[in-house]
């Protein structure tokens, strides 16, 4: 249990000094930008990964927090007058409030009956966004006048604004990490597994569910308040159908039975989107064989595809020679 708790401290210590050094080893700010983006949609597929992974529910409507929250914060600074940290905390109270009203609704079903009604939930806010033109801007979406300034430091820049996103992220893997070895979490594997022996041991397996939805909800809100900052613009393509399976896309890629699996998946997504896009026309396709690909050879994702291979491969390995069996004594035979 120590060595494995060491392990974890060592790679966690390895990551954070991996992103503490990426600015410096992409070198451009094109490629900085690029791992902002990376970071935005990794917290937002972390966040969707909290409903598929741990309590087994697959929705369709996830990026509707995203853009409840960059919604809200845009016009709460350019309409309400509010300072950067009122309305980005006000953002959050709004879009975790959305997720707590739609959990409500969509938990009434389980699997296909729960994703048709977060889709649906997710397609009304999008309707909303596109035809409420008064209040969202419609297609012409609502800018932001510039990045705020976070304890006096300015994320103007991009290596500012990757470090701001890097710490959030970091902070929204470590909780999501914590909660997963909680009792909690436990609970929640519990509901997605068997919810029937759940509920006769006595756990409310819809509290438990609507919990899992509304923290869901929150770090997708959290995810909203990074995408406006960057983009410092926000339009109904934010909440999309689109940008809801992109993230359905990002977590079943990197696979969902992981922290890191999510992770992964966006940063496939994003890199070939922004990326490879540049080069190769036929981006989508590519796009589809990827996941065609992963889904005949990892059905369960890359990182836990890549993790099974690994272990095969070190099973396929010699094993070390052990020590020599002790010499027989002088006179006496070994023992058969």
């Amino acid at each position: 249990m120590r060595r494995e708790a060491a392990g974890a401290a060592v790679r966690g210590g390895l990551a954070l000094l991996g992103l503490a050094l990426l600015p410096w080893v992409l070198g451009g700010d094109f490629y900085v930008n690029l791992a902002s983006q990376v970071l935005i949609y990794a917290l937002l597929a972390l966040s969707l990964n909290l409903l598929i992974g741990a309590a087994g529910l697959t929705s369709l409507g996830h990026a509707a927090y995203l853009g409840i929250a960059a919604y809200a914060a845009a016009w709460l600074t350019g309409n309400a007058g509010f300072g950067a940290l009122p309305a980005a905390l006000a953002a959050l109270a709004i879009g975790t409030a959305s997720a707590a009203v739609f959990g409500v609704l969509a938990l009434r079903a389980s699997g296909l009956g729960f994703l048709m009604i977060t889709l649906a939930l997710g397609q009304i806010v999008w309707g909303v966004a596109y035809r409420w033109v008064s209040l969202t801007g419609g297609d012409n979406g609502i800018r932001l006048a510039d990045r705020p300034a976070v304890l006096g430091f300015d994320l103007g820049t991009p290596v500012a604004f990757y470090y701001f996103a890097a710490a959030v992220f970091a902070l929204a893997f470590l909780f999501l990490r914590r909660l997963a070895l909680s009792p909690l979490g436990a609970c929640l594997r519990g509901t997605k597994e068997q919810p029937r022996r759940m509920a006769m041991l006595g756990h409310h397996v819809w509290m438990l569910r609507w919990i899992a939805f509304v923290l869901a909800g929150f770090w997708g809100s959290v995810a909203g308040l990074l995408y406006l900052y960057y983009h410092k613009f926000v339009s109904p393509q934010a909440l999309s159908l689109q940008q809801s399976a992109e993230a359905l896309l990002m977590v079943l890629l990197g696979g969902s039975s992981t922290l890191a699996g999510p992770v992964v998946g966006a940063a496939v997504i994003t890199l070939v989107k922004n990326l490879v896009s540049s080069y190769v026309d036929r981006w989508l396709t590519l796009l589809g064989v990827i996941f065609v690909a992963v889904v005949v050879f990892m059905p369960q994702g890359i990182v836990p595809g890549l993790a099974g291979l690994l272990r095969r491969l070190r099973a396929l390995r010699p094993e070390r020679a052990g020590a020599a069996p002790p010499r027989a004594a002088a006179g006496h035979e070994a023992a058969p």
